[in-house]
C-alpha cells in the first residue's frame, strides 16, 4: 500500500498515518518494522529496484531474440506498470520526490540507472556485433539516449495522458539505429 500512495501522491505528500489507515496495519507495527518514513521509502526502493532489475537482466539475457526485439520488452516492461505514477515512472516518481537529506536512497536510484546503462550499452554492442544495428554507433551514447528517452518518454506520456507517447519515441529511436 505505501508504495502505491508514494508512487501516485508523491512521497512527500503521504503520511504515516494515511499508511495505517489505508493498510489496516497498525502504526505500532508499521514502526516496528520501519523506524521512520524515510526507512520505509528505503525498503521500498530495494524491493523496485531488485523486481525491475531481475525483469531486465532477464530480458537481456535472451540471447536468441533479436537485440531490437528485446529493446521493445524492456520498453514495454517500463510502460506497463500497475500504479499510474505522479512522474510517469517509479524511479523518476521517487527519485523527484526523496529528501536531499536522504543521500543513501537517492544513490540507489542513481546506481539502478547506471545499471539500466550498462545493460542497454551491452544489447547496443551485441546488435552491432549480430550486424542488427548500424556499425558507426557509439554504445555509450546511444544507450544513454535510449534511456533518457524512455524515462522523459513515459513522464511526457503520463503529462499529457498519451501512452503512445513512448511507442512512437521508441519507433524513431529504431529508425535511427538501423
Amino acid at each position: 500500500m505505501a508504495t502505491k500512495l508514494f508512487l501516485q501522491k508523491g512521497y512527500l505528500a503521504t503520511g504515516m498515518d494515511e499508511i495505517v489507515a489505508i493498510s489496516k496495519v497498525s502504526k505500532t507495527n508499521i514502526y516496528y518494522h520501519f523506524a521512520s518514513k524515510e526507512e520505509l521509502l528505503d525498503a521500498i526502493i530495494h524491493q523496485l529496484i531488485t523486481e525491475y532489475s531481475e525483469k531486465i537482466t532477464h530480458i537481456a539475457n535472451q540471447h536468441d531474440q533479436p537485440v531490437w526485439e528485446r529493446l521493445q520488452r524492456f520498453t514495454e516492461l517500463l510502460i506497463m506498470q500497475d500504479v499510474d505514477c505522479l512522474a510517469g515512472g517509479p524511479f523518476l516518481t521517487l527519485y523527484t520526490q526523496t529528501p536531499i537529506e536522504a543521500e543513501h536512497i537517492r544513490n540507489k536510484i542513481k546506481y539502478f540507472f547506471a545499471q539500466q546503462l550498462i545493460v542497454v550499452e551491452q544489447l547496443i554492442v551485441e546488435g552491432i556485433q549480430r550486424k542488427e544495428f548500424h556499425d558507426s554507433l557509439q554504445p555509450p551514447a546511444v544507450a544513454s539516449l535510449i534511456v533518457s528517452t524512455i524515462e522523459g518518454a513515459l513522464f511526457l506520456g503520463h503529462v499529457h495522458q498519451n501512452p503512445q507517447m513512448i511507442r512512437s519515441s521508441l519507433f524513431a529511436l529504431a529508425t535511427m539505429l538501423k
